[in-house]
């Protein structure tokens, strides 16, 4: 894993901001909402202890490497195809147990 992602994911479980290159995590303070943005989409977000994710339709390497650093969360590939935690994944919105 990028060193980028390790940070990123550090902040994300800390709820603590983050900003480097194409990555950001933030915190708001007023929802206690934490976010998960690549290239300006949120990619996830974490709630009242509760993780959702999207790829926001990019099927990318990076979005997977994001997405693969958060707790629970094993996405792989097999001949273009995603699958989260072993089972296909469109890539929408979903909560992650």
């Amino acid at each position: 894993m990028r060193k980028i992602t390790d940070k990123a994911i550090e902040a994300f479980n800390a709820n603590k901001p983050f900003n480097t290159s194409n990555t950001e995590v933030y915190y708001d303070i007023d929802d206690k909402v934490t976010y998960l943005k690549l290239f300006g989409h949120i990619i996830a977000k974490k709630t009242n202890n509760r993780l959702f994710i999207t790829n926001c339709g990019y099927f990318t390497n990076t979005t997977k490497e994001r997405l693969n650093g958060l707790p629970n969360v094993s996405i792989s590939q097999k001949k273009g195809v995603w699958y989260l935690n072993g089972k296909e994944w469109d890539g929408k919105l979903i909560e992650v147990k």
